[in-house]
């Protein structure tokens, strides 16, 4: 295999995740080996079709609806040209602005640290991801124990020979059911032991608080009357959120003052001190527990809400009235198709809430996928395909650490200086690699964790789809960005609202409010707080101009016209970027008043407009190419949503 063979199977859709190359619908095992997507094979045939061997007939119908590539046209190569001008400046000029020499660094000097990399500081200012930085080595420590104790467990249990589903010798006295169940048993065992010293290590006293929510959240699914489980676990979830956020993870010294406040001492002076600042200071390795449990929460819904829904298929098993092989439910299955009734004990609840892999930021997986991966293996999973997944994540962890060490725009809007230092270019790049920064120390702990959970044999869905660069639709962003996530809102909260079912005006019209309240719910999900609440409704907000531009320029009537149609789409991509880095920016970075000063530095001048007016062309160039890369997707047999 060439370097270049090597890179286009590193960074192909098949590495990222297998749910990409194949259909939701179709059983996995059958799906993967028809699926012949190698991106090194690939290669422009007759009219510039790629040569890539597609074995489905979807995904041939897929490739056959594609347009005729333009990588190699006059166009392409004058974007080409502009890439490689234009790509390079923007990361100088943030290095530039970053240099000690610059007037501004003093202001933000302090919020840097001695770096790894000779002569260089680090911006490890952005407290979400030096927490993640500094504990990055233990927790490698904790994946290498991990899939070791659970081989050890197998041993000493004798548990491990009903491990693979087959025809061995061990296994002949067993149906493949029986064996499956034995699997199920022999993992959530275990799944179960090390979540309670995970957790009781992560978090000491305070796992008690943990044990107390689920316990609460479970006793609503299994003890209340079917009709009120919906909404009682809305409630009762929702009223966590708001209670772990004004309570601050509940002090016990904090209760026990006001349950028992202590008299005053002889002299007069209040004790200073009660047992529950002890049992405060035991907090474990995460003592605010509660920042991180909203992704929890999510998981006590899924829960739930799938025993409720199992509850109306106790007739009849939907895999024996389908005829389906359990060992090869699809994608869509795995999440629908309901547990059997003995599968929603305390037991296997309490191993999928907290499994360990996942429990501290996801991706999410529901429950019903949790059991089936646990009962069956899954196809998907491979030492070659989970080893370039691991070189990914090093090669994504190694960016970041660059830009940290050559770039300090996070410890710049930190320090908040004096911004008309800056050129309007400056400010621009600023704000756009502070995205970027904010993209990078999401997806890495999302792929460790991700990472961790497919060396112990569970897939997870991948969360960041494609590069934050790579996006030019609103409504197509969020599909991206924490896919999983978004995954989640979709089963729990979009299609029981109504999803977007209805069509025209009317129809539009309920969507873009199903939207308000979906992102509403998102906002409060990520925080309480005012910037983050405008965060979901600017996103609402800047949907409807593509919502109203799909009414006006529907595909159908420019099917003779591509290139216009193109051009025109193009142009609100360049609109539709824009706004998706203003809401992000005031969502994740800025605030409102940040993002104030940096508009009015970049437009308060001519040569700020001159230079908007550049930048809208160079981003109508990326949305080009965007376009062409979504198509070569098509021509290799691939239609994504996103």
């Amino acid at each position: 295999m060439t370097l270049l063979q090597f890179l286009r199977q590193l960074y192909s859709l098949d590495t990222l995740d297998t749910r990409f190359i194949i259909s939701a619908t179709a059983p996995p095992k059958e799906a993967l080996k028809e699926a012949r997507f190698d991106p090194a094979q690939s290669s422009p045939g007759e009219n510039g079709r790629s040569q890539t061997k597609v074995g489905s007939s979807s995904a041939q119908k897929i490739a056959e609806n594609a347009r005729p590539s333009q990588w190699r046209t006059p166009e392409f190569y004058i974007y080409y040209v502009i890439f490689i001008l234009v790509v390079p400046m923007m990361f100088k000029v943030v290095c530039d602005v970053s240099k000690e020499s610059h007037p501004n660094y003093p202001k933000f000097a302090n919020l840097l640290s001695d770096g790894w990399i000779p002569g260089r500081k680090v911006d490890d200012s952005d407290a979400q991801y030096a927490g993640f930085r500094q504990n990055l080595p233990y927790l490698f420590v904790v994946v290498l124990l991990h899939p070791l104790l659970r081989k050890a467990y197998n041993y000493l249990t004798m548990s491990n020979i009903y491990t693979q589903v087959s025809s061995s010798p061990l296994t002949m006295g067993l149906s493949p059911s029986a064996a499956a169940d034995a699997r199920l048993e022999q993992r959530i065992s275990f799944d179960f032991a090390f979540a309670a010293v995970f957790i009781t290590a992560l978090h000491e006293f305070s796992a008690l608080k943990i044990l107390l929510i689920l316990y609460l959240n479970y006793s609503i699914a299994l003890k209340l009357p079917k009709r009120y489980i919906p909404a009682a676990t809305w409630i009762f979830n929702i009223t966590v959120l708001f209670a772990n956020e004004s309570f601050r993870g509940y002090s016990v010294a904090a209760i026990w003052a006001f349950v028992l406040p202590q008299s005053p001492s002889a002299d007069g002076k209040l004790p200073s001190t009660n047992w529950g600042q002890w049992v405060d200071s035991h907090g474990g390795l995460i003592s605010r527990w509660e920042v991180l449990f909203n992704i929890t929460v999510l998981r006590l819904i899924s829960f739930n809400m799938d025993y409720y829904w199992s509850l109306n298929l106790r007739g009849g098993s939907p895999v024996e009235k389908k005829q389906l092989d359990p060992s090869n439910l699809s994608e869509r299955d795995r999440v629908s198709v309901p547990a059997k009734p003995a599968d929603f004990s305390f037991r296997n609840y309490f191993a999928y809430i907290l499994y360990s892999p996942l429990y501290l930021t996801g991706p999410i997986l529901t429950f019903n996928d949790y059991i089936s991966q646990q009962r069956y293996r899954p196809h998907s999973i491979n030492a070659t395909r989970t080893t370039m997944y691991a070189i990914r994540f090093v090669v994504a962890l190694l960016t970041m650490e660059i830009m940290i060490h050559y770039m300090y725009m996070v410890a710049i809007f930190k320090a908040q200086p004096a911004w008309e230092i800056y050129t309007p270019f400056q400010l621009s790049m600023l704000g756009y690699f502070n995205l970027n920064h904010i993209w990078l120390k999401l997806l890495l702990p999302w792929r460790f964790f991700r990472l961790w959970a497919l060396l112990d044999g569970v897939d997870p869905p991948e969360n960041m789809v494609r590069c934050m660069s790579d996006n030019y639709s609103a409504a197509m962003f969020w599909r991206n960005w924490h896919r999983s996530f978004n995954r989640w809102i979709v089963r729990y909260i979009y299609i029981p609202i109504g999803g977007s079912g209805t069509t025209g005006l009317w129809g539009k019209a309920r969507n873009i409010g199903n939207f308000l309240a979906v992102f509403t719910f998102v906002a409060l999900w990520h925080d309480i707080q005012l910037r983050l609440l405008m965060w979901g409704w600017l996103i609402t907000l800047f949907i409807l101009p593509e919502v109203i531009a799909t009414l006006l320029f529907p595909a159908r009537k420019w099917r003779s016209q591509p290139n216009a149609y193109r051009v025109i789409c193009g142009v609100g991509a360049v609109g539709n970027i824009l706004m998706m880095m203003v809401a992000n920016l005031v969502g994740f970075a800025l605030g409102i008043d940040g993002l104030k000063g940096l508009i009015n530095g970049i437009v308060g001048s001519y040569s700020g407009l001159g230079f908007l007016a550049a930048a809208c062309a160079a981003l109508f160039v990326g949305a080009q190419v965007m376009f062409e890369v979504r198509e070569q997707e098509m021509r290799d047999g691939i239609r994504m949503k996103c």
